[in-house]
């Protein structure tokens, strides 16, 4: 059930379903539900939580308290369901995905689950008999901060197409107690909080402590003077908890499970020390436990939030194949029968250390040879790679491994003397190639290479768009392709249409189901039929409709929430995307000061109205992308306080970016910037989204916006800047300094950003960025890429003054975003790499 409220475009029905009051019925007999209603009596489900959980007259109810309730009233009926799903899995002895992840950014759960439930019709009605507001009862939910960006939310989107594709899967990741941080703007700088998402009762999750698992470790820690040491040589355990969430496929017949470890200590209290008055050191364990699990990524600048990192992956890998072997030997107790049965996918580097674990079970537990258990584990594992960035391919001391899992680094060392053996055989005195190849990087530090034991651990590596998959074989890790070519494939990203079209943008969903039907919602390739309504002026005038009432909404939204003002009738131009020199919001930020400046020098210069619209967070040690979102917002000020251009600009960095606020403001987007620099980013999902929606694309020539304008034509795109090879090609000689010299605009931008005309009362601050642009080399090659976008936008805003020939445009980028379907991914990775069929349950 959408979280908006739409406007009526010539069609009574806005958010396509199939439940309408004739088969209402049939709904509740397939959810097992019988005649309970959801509120209306003592009886329903809705009162009945109210009163036996809450303990508390529905009358008198906060709204958090009536949030909890009306969601375990739609728990309660996807229960038997959920059910259902696990008991045909066991019986029918299905082959089972597992999906590793340390991120599922799954935004809000309610009105996801209403949707995919079918269940509108009865909200509704229930909503409007209790005279419950909606929209308020939503905002009671926090976003789940179980991730940060685009690879959770890509593990969101996959659990939900494998649940709607009725795949059997599970899909395993880290309870963290708190997200990433809760992002506010203090005089221009992010400023982090605690964003402590469980400090009320989750209605969705249910614990299983009865299925707990151990991990042993072989260190004890130990709280001394208020600070955790580490004691080696000392095993100990932690207790993973698992806690259930259910992940309904569309359409209410498959609910698949996100199994969520949380960690704990044994059975443990020091009555001794507690009875000598040292409270906490009696609970030492206990806190040291608990707190491996407490927050999402750990400040990582630092060799304690390396640590903890560390063990939180090895946390994750070793719970997830307690729980998937035991669930393996429940009905199979041949091993050679592993990988008909098991299909473990590793979403990133993160859960490498998988290879190592399952490696060690079936030698030390099953108490296999070593052939037969490095066979089994390379046919069970597949590894997804999703980035470029060496930082981002993790590299863990092996002095780690020594203290805390030396048998682990045992097996690799092993994994990795006969994987040399076999590059020495092929690739006669190619030393380079052997250091290369090696899972040890030597040095004065000695470190192992995860992606690489990744790769060689698993059948499958996989990129996520055409161009990264390329880079990754060609470059990254050229020599591993050479050696196992075979198992390096690409698998574009996608995303689910069933919240990012269908629930986050009702007046366009309905649009495009007033015009070819409802089949689009599980087959987005039905998207394609219309291309054929693109010269179509009442498709035309319903597309435009469409986004301007989300724009309208998102307005009324931004103004109720934040009191600032925004005028629809503007270009809503946005980048909206996590905080990083690669992805380039400096190069937006200068654009927007070249377009500030021509404004200055010629008041009367035609153009369309912009709103610049920034979100995303940094991280809290990157001090350089703190700084572009301190110059973002100094730059905002500016604007908003110069008479000249009042009203013709507007640059707005909205806090706290997160699922729902993308759910409002992609759909409301005329114009989606994809700029970063050719090479860098792997693939990109915001810029689907956004196609998706309607936004014109502005970008390079890198990730899945290649494969959008292959899909939509580049005419339907505004392409700009160096491609991947001419980035590579001229790190050699590139000078920033020559377009400094040589560009009239872009030296004037810069002039006016370092004369302090945007830090009058703190002049100086941006000179990190002076450094960056003009000493420091220009690496990401903003300088290069600045002239060539601004003409880019100057081409965009030509043709938004002509409303015909921007719809259409719009409307041939949705009729092409079909391929960018999570549905589309799924099936791919089914059919190539898991060999797993649909297990449709009854």
């Amino acid at each position: 059930m959408s979280t908006k409220r739409a406007v009526p475009l010539n069609s009574p029905k806005l958010v396509p379903t199939k439940t309408t009051t004739n088969n209402v019925s049939d709904l509740l007999e397939q959810y097992g539900c019988g005649p309970i209603p959801i509120v209306g009596t003592g009886n329903a489900f809705y009162e009945r939580h109210l009163v036996f959980d809450r303990v508390i007259d529905p009358k008198v109810a906060s709204a958090r308290e009536r949030f909890e309730a009306f969601s375990s009233s739609i728990r309660d009926i996807l229960a038997q369901r959920w059910v259902l799903t696990k008991t045909t899995y066991e019986r029918e002895n299905a082959k089972r995905i597992y999906y590793l992840s340390m991120e599922f950014l799954l935004g809000r759960s309610l009105a996801n689950n209403v949707t995919n439930l079918l269940l509108d019709p009865l909200v509704q009605q229930a909503v409007k008999e209790k005279g419950i507001d909606w929209l308020e009862l939503v905002e009671q939910e926090p976003d789940a901060g179980l991730g940060n960006g685009g690879l959770g939310r890509l593990a969101a989107c996959f659990l939900d197409s494998m649940a709607t594709m009725h795949l059997p899967a599970t899909g395993y990741g880290l309870r963290y107690e708190y997200g990433m941080f809760k992002q506010s703007i203090v005089d221009g700088w992010q400023k982090e909080n605690p964003d402590n998402w469980l400090r009320d009762t989750d209605p969705w999750e249910v614990a299983r402590p009865h299925e707990q698992v151990e991990v042993k470790l072989n260190v004890t820690f130990q709280l001394r003077a208020g600070n955790f040491q580490v004691i080696p040589n000392r095993p100990s355990s932690l207790i993973g908890i698992p806690f259930d969430r259910p992940v309904v496929g569309y359409g209410g017949k498959t609910i698949n499970t996100l199994r969520l470890w949380a960690a704990a200590a044994p059975d443990y209290f020091d009555f001794q020390e507690f009875g000598t008055g040292d409270f906490v050191g009696a609970l030492g364990e206990t806190l040291e436990a608990e707190s491996l699990t407490r927050v999402l990524y750990p400040d990582d600048s630092t060799t304690a939030g390396q640590g903890l990192r560390f063990l939180q992956e090895y946390f994750l890998v070793a719970c997830s194949m307690a729980d998937l072997t035991r669930r393996f030997l429940r009905h199979n107790a041949d091993w050679d029968k592993l990988p008909e049965k098991v299909a473990i996918q590793l979403n990133d580097t993160h859960p490498s250390i998988s290879v190592a674990e399952l490696m060690r079970i079936l030698l030390d537990d099953a108490h296999l040879g070593w052939d037969r258990a490095w066979d089994l584990t390379n046919k069970a594992l597949a590894y997804t790679n999703h980035t470029l960035l060496p930082e981002a391919l993790e590299k863990w001391p092996t002095a780690w491994f020594e203290i805390l899992l030396p048998r682990h680094l045992e097996i690799i060392y092993e994994i990795n003397r006969r994987l040399l053996d076999e590059v020495r055989l092929r690739f006669p005195g190619d030393d380079g190639r052997v250091e290369r190849v090696s899972l040890v990087e030597e040095g004065q530090q000695r470190k192992v290479r995860m992606a690489n034991l990744a790769i060689v651990g698993s059948h499958s590596t996989n990129g996520v768009a055409a161009l990264h998959s390329k880079l990754l074989r060609t470059t990254t890790v050229k020599d591993l392709a050479e050696m196992f070519p075979e198992r390096f494939n690409n698998k574009t990203n996608g995303v689910t249409p069933r919240r990012w079209l269908l629930e986050a943008n009702p007046a366009l969903s309905g649009a495009i189901t007033q015009v070819i039907g409802e089949r689009w919602i599980t087959d987005l390739s039905q998207l394609n039929e219309l291309k054929s309504f693109a010269e179509d002026s009442s498709a035309l005038e319903l597309f435009l409709k469409a986004k301007r009432e989300a724009k309208v909404q998102f307005a009324n939204w931004f103004k109720s929430t934040s009191g600032a003002i925004v005028d629809p009738n503007t270009i809503f131009d946005c980048q909206i995307k996590r905080i990083h020199e690669y992805k380039r919001q400096l190069l937006n930020a200068l654009r927007i000061v070249v377009v500030y400046n021509r404004l200055r020098e010629n008041p009367e210069r035609e153009m369309v109205p912009r709103t610049f619209f920034f979100a995303g967070k940094a991280a809290p040690a990157y001090r350089l992308a703190k700084l572009i979102i301190k110059f973002i917002n100094n730059l905002a000020g500016t604007i908003d306080g110069d008479p000249a251009v009042r009203g013709r600009l507007k640059v707005l960095f909205l806090p706290e970016y997160n699922v729902s606020l993308a759910e409002r403001l992609i759909p409301a987007s005329d114009v989606s910037n994809q700029i970063s620099t050719a090479g860098y980013e792997a693939s990109g999902t915001s810029n689907m989204k956004f196609m998706m929606n309607g936004a014109l694309t502005v970008g390079t020539r890198d990730g899945a916006t290649i494969e959008m304008a292959e899909e939509a034509g580049e005419e339907n795109l505004f392409l700009f800047g160096l491609t991947a090879e001419q980035v590579e090609n001229s790190r050699s000689w590139y000078s920033s300094q020559w377009h400094y010299e040589h560009e009239p605009e872009t030296r004037a931008a810069l002039d006016l950003i370092f004369s302090d005309h945007f830090s009058r009362n703190e002049p100086g601050v941006f000179a990190p960025l002076h450094d960056l642009l003009l000493l420091f080399g220009d690496h990401y090659m903003h300088l290069a890429d600045l002239t060539p976008y601004c003409q880019a936008h100057e081409q965009l805003g030509a043709l938004y003054a002509d409303p015909g020939a921007w719809a259409r445009k719009a409307i041939l980028n949705v009729a092409s975003s079909g391929k960018f379907s999570s549905d589309r991914t799924i099936a791919e990775y089914a059919s190539d790499i898991w060999k797993v069929q649909p297990c449709p349950v009854p």
